[in-house]
């Protein structure tokens, strides 16, 4: 949360895009909205009072307890009467009072209490567990991580090492953080004339997907960056996006692309159409019989026919239709090989089928 050249606004937008990954159904966009803006002047308030340096737990004690809320603008009020607040942070100071005074603070406590555990939500997990708030809430002097800004320009890989089954929930809010804090990062350095070059790889990019990541794969070629993200199905990430065309804006904006075997239709029908159609061969064959004298017999209660002769014909016919049908994609698709569509960058190769080598052969 330490990111002081970020506006407040900047920043609790960034939450709200997180908590949006915990909201089964997040059609109702008040409490996400309404909790973007507390979140705002929650940031304001303690950057004033504690030098600039926010964390979760801070916003975690403003927004649950009343009593530090009144500590900290009692320390505030001391601050602007001995004149040490800029005109800045007087503006900020002004519009966050109004805003706990004359709006936050006249809800009704069932409509206050949802708004608090949205936020609490994302900061629970920050001070709930002493090892997790002591790593990612520490003193300010201790910090080892100052953003992604110092890491591009020295060169250096980040890797996120977190036990998934251990840390469930905290492991999808940090993977998400730092997705967009490198996404930001990385657009913040597109207005250099010669950026670095940055690479981003995420596995099971389904839990950690957003709508914002449509726009960042369409800009994040002229700021020199390559992504590499791998899911289970196309369907994973509608069911987490909840907006199939959010989907399709995000898989046509990924270049090359490789499919292992797989069953889900939806995936399947879509690399169909990416890949396009071509016209092929069709062959059918069909035989006929003809009798010139057909009794019924009401013995056998069937048809009997006499003076009879068979006719087989066969034909051939151009049909088009997709080039890889679904079979190739639920059957032919051994393990350790795929169906690729790559590009060199000036070329586009003709999608086929490759024989991956795992790394341990």
């Amino acid at each position: 949360m330490h990111k002081p050249n970020l506006k407040p606004q900047v920043l609790a937008n960034r939450l709200k895009t997180i908590l949006t990954l915990f909201s089964e159904n997040n059609s109702e966009s008040y409490w996400l909205d309404k909790a973007e803006q507390i979140l705002t002047e929650c940031i304001k308030l303690c950057r004033m009072y504690n030098d600039g340096y926010v964390t979760f737990s801070e916003i975690h004690k403003l927004v649950t307890i009343p009593n530090y809320y009144l500590e900290k603008i009692s320390d505030l009020r001391h601050l602007f009467i001995s004149g040490k607040l800029s005109h800045s942070e007087v503006y900020d100071l002004n519009a966050s009072l109004n805003f706990f005074e004359k709006e936050f603070s006249q809800l009704d406590s069932r409509t206050k209490n949802i708004l608090i555990s949205e936020i609490t939500r994302m900061t629970n997990p920050f001070v709930s567990d002493y090892e997790v708030s002591k790593t990612f809430c520490p003193p300010k002097e201790v910090l080892n991580f100052n953003g992604f800004s110092e890491i591009i320009d020295s060169g250096k890989i980040v890797v996120l090492n977190i036990n998934v089954s251990e840390y469930s929930l905290l492991s999808k809010i940090i993977a998400a953080y730092l997705k967009l804090d490198f996404q930001t990062e990385v657009m913040t350095k597109l207005a250099n004339s010669m950026p670095k070059k940055t690479i981003f790889i995420c596995d099971e990019y389904d839990k950690f997907c957003t709508k914002t990541d449509a726009d960042f794969f369409s800009m994040s070629r002229e700021a020199k960056c390559i992504n590499i993200v791998s899911t289970q199905s196309y369907s994973s990430l509608k069911y987490s996006l909840k907006d199939e065309a959010s989907v399709k804006v995000i898989v046509q904006n990924l270049v090359n692309k490789i499919w292992f075997r797989t069953d889900d239709i939806f995936t399947i029908e879509e690399a169909q159409k990416q890949l396009g159609k071509e016209d092929k061969e069709r062959h059918s064959k069909s035989i006929s019989e003809n009798a010139k004298e057909t009794n019924f017999s009401y013995i056998t209660n069937s048809f009997n026919s006499e003076n009879s002769n068979i006719s087989e014909t066969y034909s051939t016919f151009m049909q088009n239709d997709f080039i890889f049908d679904t079979n190739f994609f639920t059957q032919n698709l051994e393990t350790f090989s795929a169906l690729t569509f790559l590009s060199d960058g000036n070329f586009i190769f003709k999608p086929k089928k490759l024989k991956m080598i795992p790394y341990f052969k």
